[in-house]
């Protein structure tokens, strides 16, 4: 765990996280994973709740898996199991926290799951070539420390402010969108816009990804989602569905909303959306420079 500080310790982390097959698909190859890390250990969170910061860290991910047969299925699943099990591992119930650097415990961690997945691939024949994507935010109360491999995506909601793509997709049609060559759009009905060219598994022999830090303040937000959420729906409509729903949507949980909104809109693939809201999410309090 993070040394503590007094900014946001003691602010209410609230959290929710649905998924969904989606119109067309028979298995839901989805899965997301909601952890605490305290002095006593790793333990899994429920779909929603809220707790404290200080007392405890918390983490976020999401996962599609890919594959053929259900190896897309099991593939997700063993993504965001392994998490569990490598936090367990590294967590000193002796010690306050990890001992080392966050970022270079979830790089290790991508490794790992990584080098799993391809010796499965190479043992088991039904799980050969398969893969995953994840998006991955460890909240503590100084940082917002994130990993991401694949399409998968992680925005950032600071309060008062426009949402950010924290994540990039790491296919050759999203390079396309960054170099402004491509509209939002036409990225998210381009035919190829599935290829991916990192993964945990598959086919990827050496995996690069991207990190970073965000210094979060009371009323921010973290939206983690699969690509059925963003190709159904625009970045400007998942960021209208968290700030200003329309009256059909009030009431519902956030998660909700987004996988609700993305089954209306097309629903072709498994839908995957988990939020987290620190403290007074109606906060406008202006922040700068927290994006590191």
């Amino acid at each position: 765990m993070a040394k503590m500080t007094e900014s946001m310790v003691g602010e209410r982390v609230v959290w929710s996280g649905m998924t969904d097959v989606g119109r067309f698909r028979k298995n839901n190859e989805d899965a997301f994973l909601a952890l605490m890390v305290d002095e006593q250990g790793v333990h899994y969170l429920g779909k929603e709740g809220d707790a404290v910061l200080g007392a405890a860290d918390f983490i976020f991910a999401v996962s599609d898996g890919m594959g053929g047969a259900n190896a897309g299925e099991f593939a997700s699943k063993i993504a965001v199991q392994k998490i569990f099990e490598l936090i367990s591992r590294r967590f000193r119930p002796a010690a306050p926290g990890f001992g080392r650097g966050e970022i270079e415990i979830l790089r290790e961690l991508f490794e790992e799951v990584h080098t799993d997945m391809q010796e499965m691939g190479c043992h088991y024949e039904e799980c050969r070539g398969m893969g995953a994507t994840l998006s991955l935010c460890w909240i503590t109360p100084e940082r917002t420390y994130f990993a991401h491999i694949g399409d998968s995506r992680m925005y950032y909601l600071p309060a008062g402010e426009p949402m950010i793509q924290l994540t990039e997709d790491h296919s050759h049609v999203g390079r396309l969108l960054r170099k402004g060559k491509i509209s939002e759009y036409r990225a998210r009905t381009h035919p190829e816009r599935n290829v991916l060219e990192q993964v945990l598994g598959g086919n990827t022999i050496k995996i690069e990804p991207q990190t970073g830090t965000v210094i979060p303040q009371s009323g921010d937000r973290f939206v983690l989602c699969t690509d059925g959420i963003n190709d159904a729906i625009s970045n400007r409509t998942i960021e209208n569905l968290m700030v200003n729903p329309p009256p059909r949507t009030v009431g519902k949980l956030l998660s909700q909303r987004l996988v609700d909104e993305s089954y209306e809109e097309s629903g072709r693939d498994n839908l995957t959306a988990l939020v987290v809201e620190l403290g007074e999410t109606e906060a406008s309090t202006a922040k700068t420079d927290r994006h590191v």
